[in-house]
C-alpha cells in the first residue's frame, strides 16, 4: 500500500509556504517605512486557506478565461493596507501595526511548525510501532 505524505498532511505545507510569503511581505513593509510613496501590502491569508478547502461543488465553465487565478502564489491575493494615519510623503506603512502583524505571523508559523512536527511524530509511531 502506497503512503500518501499529501493525504497525511493536508494543507499543512500550504500554510506553512503562504505564512513564509508573508512574513516575506510583511518584512518588505517595514524595510520600506521611510520610502516615500510605498504602499503596504498584506496577503488576505484567511481567504486563501477557504479557497483551499475541498468544496463541496465544483463550477463548470466553457472558456478557460472565464475564471482567472488572482496571484500566482497559491491563489493569494495581494492587497494594499489602508493606513490609519495618512504620511506626507505618500508611504502607507504604519510600523507599529506591521511589527504587530510580522509577530503575529511568526507565532503563527511557529506554531504551524510545531503542528506538523507532530503530525511527522504520528506518522513515525505508526510505521515503527512505537509509541
Amino acid at each position: 500500500m502506497a503512503i500518501s505524505f499529501d493525504a497525511a498532511l493536508g494543507n499543512s505545507p500550504k500554510i506553512l509556504a503562504l505564512r513564509e510569503k508573508r512574513g516575506e511581505i510583511l518584512a518588505a513593509n517595514l524595510a520600506n517605512a521611510d520610502t516615500p510613496n510605498f504602499k503596504a501590502r498584506d496577503l488576505d491569508f484567511s481567504r486563501v486557506l477557504k479557497k483551499s478547502m475541498p468544496e463541496p461543488t465544483v463550477l463548470a465553465h466553457t472558456q478557460t478565461g472565464h475564471f482567472a487565478p488572482e496571484m500566482p502564489f497559491l491563489g493569494a491575493q495581494l492587497k494594499y493596507r489602508n493606513p490609519n494615519q495618512v504620511s506626507l510623503d505618500g508611504n502607507t506603512v504604519e510600523e507599529h501595526i506591521e511589527q504587530a502583524k510580522y509577530a503575529e505571523n511568526s507565532l503563527q508559523y511557529q506554531a504551524s511548525l510545531q503542528w506538523l512536527g507532530g503530525e511527522f511524530n504520528d506518522l513515525k509511531s505508526a510505521f515503527t510501532g512505537q509509541v
